[in-house]
């Protein structure tokens, strides 16, 4: 644990607890009783922590102190400061972005930053380990990005240049050279996908990264799309595919199914509709029914679709397919 790491410890300490003793910090920190007094004096003058010695409970405390006291009315450290849970929940979520995050990119470059969050919340090896054993997070049907496009991409779209990729496009079976304009990078069902506008079709289009084959940045600039109109061309229609010909769905759950339907978003302007013994109805747009018909399968017989007359035949031409599967 390093100097700065300790002072933030101390004055957590401090604040978490009320009032510590000088030998309880020493213990804490690991550190001689010489380096301890010289930490306090240190965080008195130069960072004006109001930290007295309280010699009636022979403890250090903050003069006139409320540790419960709103944010902004308490002493803090200058830069980045968090609570102890906030520090724990921070660790916490490392686990859910090592697990996102395939070549463990993410983690790599934020691997500094947690080191500092374990110091400070005063972690040790076991410690850090037993919070993660604690919090599992599941990535069913997770697709990977190889981390170097993932790295290639997140810098061109920052920087706003140009990439030129080879691309598989797993409808047609086939891969394509296309220059794209990098805008935004999606994270949706445990891959992640790049909106860009495709200078070879002249539109926006939205690419998977699991489906690069190669890449490189350009020197070119980045043709400049408005975030109104990525949001407008891509994200009307229901999940991952994009589309303007937006279509509305009707679906009709059982109460059974409704139970749990009701509490979930499928599309920022879905309609729910509560109907008599517990059912639900739920109207949505769609742009490509791909994507809206498996969940819709999903649900199996929980479900049943209403409109339009063409989402009523593919939905049930593919339970018939399944059950024929089974004989």
């Amino acid at each position: 644990m390093n100097r700065t790491e300790r002072f933030y410890r101390i004055e957590l300490l401090i604040k978490s607890r009320g009032g510590v003793s000088f030998e309880h910090l020493q213990a804490e920190l690991n550190v001689s009783r010489a380096t301890l007094k010289r930490d306090l004096q240190f965080l008195r003058d130069r960072m004006d922590a109001p930290i007295v010695y309280d010699r009636f409970d022979n403890v250090y405390r903050f003069e006139g102190g409320n540790p419960t006291a709103p944010k902004g009315t308490q002493h803090e450290l200058p830069g980045v400061w968090f609570s102890q849970a906030e520090i724990h929940a921070l660790l916490t979520m490392h686990q859910l972005i090592e697990g996102l995050d395939a070549g463990g990119v993410l983690g790599r470059h934020l691997q500094p930053l947690l080191d500092k969050l374990h110091g400070m919340a005063g972690a040790s090896e076991s410690e850090s380990r037993e919070l993660m054993r604690r919090v599992k997070i599941a990535s069913p049907a997770r697709r990977a990005v190889p981390s170097r496009w993932f790295e290639l991409v997140g810098s061109a779209l920052l920087k706003r240049q140009r990439i030129d990729m080879l691309y598989f496009t797993r409808g047609k079976q086939a891969e394509s050279q296309r220059t794209v304009s990098p805008q935004r990078l999606i994270h949706y069902r445990n891959t992640w996908y790049l909106d860009a506008w495709c200078h070879n079709s002249e539109g926006l289009r939205r690419f998977a990264l699991d489906a690069v084959r190669g890449a490189k940045v350009l020197e070119q600039k980045a043709k400049e799309v408005a975030m109104k109109t990525v949001h407008a061309e891509l994200d009307g229609g229901y999940g991952i595919f994009s589309g303007k010909a937006l279509q509305h769905a009707t679906l009709r759950f059982t109460s059974e199914a409704a139970q749990w339907v009701a509490h979930e978003e499928w599309h920022p302007e879905q309609q729910l509709n509560p109907l008599p013994g517990g059912s639900l109805e739920m109207r949505l747009p769609y742009a490509d029914a791909t994507e809206l018909s498996m969940d819709i399968l999903r649900h199996g017989a929980q479900v049943q679709v209403l409109a339009p007359a063409a989402l009523v035949k593919r939905v049930a031409d593919g339970l018939r397919a399944a059950a024929a599967q089974y004989g």
